[in-house]
């Protein structure tokens, strides 16, 4: 018995250390390891969109990516997908359409009548959706743009938010959570965003698998004012150990993404251009590799952590 009990304790132990263990460790780097995802989203919205995001990945320092499965120009991308089995693609999941005129509508099309204007679109803020749409709706229709991606071939690295519409509240971030348990795949999640939208309390949803980002960056309409490559520059050199996580939206600055973002200069073309402008720069490159950064995707941390 006591040596039962001995053994016990040792695997206690051995359990609270792994507890203990950084996301870097666990992935097998040094513990103070400056971690980094250069992640594009909106894949699928246009095809601007999708050419430059695709361009950033294959020959920029961008890493990682989230497809738009409602969004007109998703076939293209997924086809892409297909035919890159190890690109890093997750799944931008979306429950709001917020150009004007441009407009998408959710997968289950009339299925989802809480999740629908009365145009038959998504609504265009997560300020609507949050009083609009029904549990059962947002579950089925995350689900089902999961179901579709992979009926076009694409295999979802990772799971993550368009406009943080998933954390419009504590219910609809349970559903997104258990999505990602669901398929295996790690969602993105960040203490500081969950507060903000006011979906705290989360703790109990997680299991030892889930990894939390240390830190997300991305610019404000502030720091575009300011420049893309300051503010960048500035993210880079200060960027902490730990898993961090760049947001960014690359685009060209074309007629085809002026007339999709019309009337909308935050996040609008020549915003995306910049971004394309600056992931695609040999100052990029330079600044990851001074600074010591280290490069990894969801799909490594998905192959290494979750499954």
């Amino acid at each position: 018995m006591r040596i039962f009990a001995l053994l016990f304790l040792f695997s206690l132990s051995i359990g609270a250390q792994a507890q203990q263990k950084t996301v870097a460790e666990r992935l097998g780097y040094p513990k103070n390891t400056k971690l980094l995802i250069i992640h594009a989203d909106d894949l699928g919205v246009s095809h601007s969109e999708n050419e430059a995001s695709i361009q950033a990945l294959e020959k920029g320092a961008v890493n990682s990516g989230s497809i738009m499965v409602p969004c007109p120009w998703f076939p293209e991308i997924a086809a892409y997908a297909t035919a890159h089995p190890n690109a890093d693609l997750g799944l931008h999941l979306t429950l709001t359409a917020e150009w004007d005129p441009y407009k998408w509508g959710p997968v289950l099309h009339q299925q989802a009548k809480s999740l629908t204007t009365q145009k038959g679109f998504l609504p265009a803020s997560v300020e609507e959706l949050a009083k609009m749409a029904s549990l059962q709706d947002v579950e089925q229709e995350l689900h089902a743009q999961v179901e579709r991606a992979k009926q076009f071939g694409v295999d979802p690295t990772h799971l993550d938010t368009h406009m943080g519409s998933v954390l419009a509240s504590l219910d609809f971030l349970k559903i997104y959570i258990k999505l990602g348990h669901e398929y295996k795949v790690p969602v993105l999640l960040n203490r500081d965003i969950v507060n903000m939208f006011g979906a705290a309390n989360f703790n109990g949803l997680l299991t030892d698998k889930d990894v939390m980002l240390d830190k997300i960056v991305m610019a404000t309409p502030a720091d575009y004012a300011k420049g893309m490559k300051n503010f960048y520059t500035g993210a880079l050199t200060s960027l902490q150990p730990g898993l961090n996580c760049i947001l960014l939206h690359a685009a060209y600055d074309n007629t085809e993404m002026q007339a999709v973002t019309i009337g909308h200069p935050d996040f609008g073309a020549a915003w995306r251009q910049a971004d394309f402008d600056f992931f695609s720069s040999a100052d990029c490159k330079k600044l990851l590799k001074d600074n010591a950064i280290q490069l990894v995707t969801w799909r490594e941390i998905r192959d290494k952590l979750l499954r």
